[in-house]
């Protein structure tokens, strides 16, 4: 099927019939109206993602894929103890693919898997949810859009904060002058980030696929300081924290100032507590100009003992010529108006998850991109925005970015950190 898709052509009682006579026992779950879900990568984030799909009415976790059969294991027999069914399992995202009986995958991943997974899906006809970073470099995120565009996907972002109806009333705030003009956003990172000390190379545990692991990545050895969760903290796989929670807040502050890419990127930062395996940056100062909006951004990322700002730990601020907006975390907002800080509008609702993964089920079944609260394009800016960042630290200078062509302006050194070598098969194309 085509463009009729399976889906589509399930909505009729006629074309469910013939569905399951064509396509037999795999499609006995679509013809009782559920969109059947695979998640991809199951250790960390992706617990979360198996309770909200099992939290959304219509929508059914079928199968659990990872690399880690330890780890495969161990969420399979939860996943069958707690709603009383087995669950499929595949190590190979690609066999996952090839299924017809499929419908939707959400992936939790490493950051480096997340846009070739999602592209890979759009081509194979799967609707997406993907993590936070949408990208692990920018080049990643323009080819997403392009993927989904091409083959018709419905593909969400993990921004979960667009969808609290709490923080949509702020935005609005924002929108109708109640700060006054908005110029500038804060971007708040002080996550509790620990030593992760040293550990050697090693050879790989027999229940973990370290090449399937690896992935688009360039080969490397087998260490600890990488599986599982600390391969946040090197270039290769991960993007420090502004490109890991803080791409929750890189979001929030465009979304509030209503932009996309920046013109200019300074950053400054290091490593000032621990000698361990970390790569990134433990601390990050980073600031965002657009002179044509006259606005800015400025990033914050601290690891260890700091004071709060207004109460916010993970969050943003907004300023504006009559108050200024403090958003802490996923699900709340306040407003301080004038020279004494007078409190003015306030709300708080509860952790959007859920409701972020019933909307994008919604929009799998009515084929409608345009109702997504966090759509693919946010995976490219507010992930893309943290690269820039990024490279800005990476290179120590000042970068001149052009965000129409999504290059530096003049300076071919910084345009190679748009991209990575891609090991084979594992190749985001140009062409997708």
């Amino acid at each position: 099927m085509s463009e009729v898709t399976r889906r589509s052509f399930l909505q009729t009682s006629a074309g469910a019939v013939a569905a399951t006579s064509l396509l037999g026992n795999t499609a006995r779950a679509d013809v009782n109206g559920k969109i059947r879900v695979a998640v991809l990568g199951v250790n960390g984030r992706g617990r979360t993602h198996i309770k909200a799909v099992g939290d959304v009415d219509g929508a059914d976790v079928v199968l659990l894929c990872d690399p880690d059969e330890q780890v495969l294991a161990k969420r399979a027999a939860e996943f069958e103890k707690k709603y009383g069914r087995k669950v499929e399992t595949e190590t190979d995202m690609r066999k996952v693919f090839d299924r017809d009986d499929i419908d939707v995958v959400t992936v939790a991943t490493p950051n480096h898997w997340h846009s070739l997974a999602t592209i890979w899906a759009c081509q194979a006809g799967k609707d997406v949810y993907v993590e936070k970073p949408g990208s692990h470099n920018l080049f990643e995120g323009r080819k997403m859009i392009e993927a989904a565009d091409k083959y018709k996907r419905i593909v969400q972002h993990g921004v979960q904060l667009r969808s609290q109806p709490a923080i949509q009333e702020a935005v609005e705030h924002l929108r109708k002058g109640t700060i006054g003009k908005v110029y500038m956003a804060r971007g708040l990172v002080f996550r509790w980030r620990p030593s992760i000390g040293h550990k050697p190379d090693e050879k790989a545990p027999a229940y973990l696929d370290w090449n399937l692991w690896q992935g688009p990545a360039q080969e490397t050895n087998f260490s600890r300081r990488y599986v599982h969760y600390n391969w946040h903290w090197t270039w290769d796989y991960g993007n420090g924290d502004v490109g890991n929670q803080g791409v929750h807040e890189t979001d929030m502050c465009l979304w509030g100032l209503d932009v996309k890419l920046p013109s200019q990127i300074t950053a400054m930062g290091g490593k000032f507590l621990w000698d361990d395996d970390k790569v990134t940056p433990e601390v990050l100062t980073t600031n965002y100009f657009y002179p044509e909006e006259h606005k800015m951004i400025q990033f914050e990322v601290r690891p260890w003992c700091t004071n709060t700002e207004d109460g916010a730990t993970v969050g943003n601020i907004f300023y504006g010529s009559e108050g200024y907006m403090v958003i802490k975390g996923y699900k709340s907002y306040e407003t301080y108006l004038g020279q004494k800080r007078e409190p003015g509008p306030k709300n708080s609702g509860d952790d959007p998850v859920v409701a972020h993964f019933t909307n994008f089920m919604d929009a799998v079944r009515s084929r409608k991109a345009e109702t997504l609260n966090g759509p693919v394009e946010t995976a490219h800016t507010s992930s893309g925005i943290a690269h820039l960042g990024n490279i800005a630290y990476r290179l120590g200078r000042q970068l001149n970015f052009d965000p129409k062509t999504e290059q530096f302006v003049n300076d071919p050194e910084a345009d190679k950190y748009l991209t990575r070598q891609y090991r084979k098969p594992f190749v985001v194309p140009n062409e997708v």
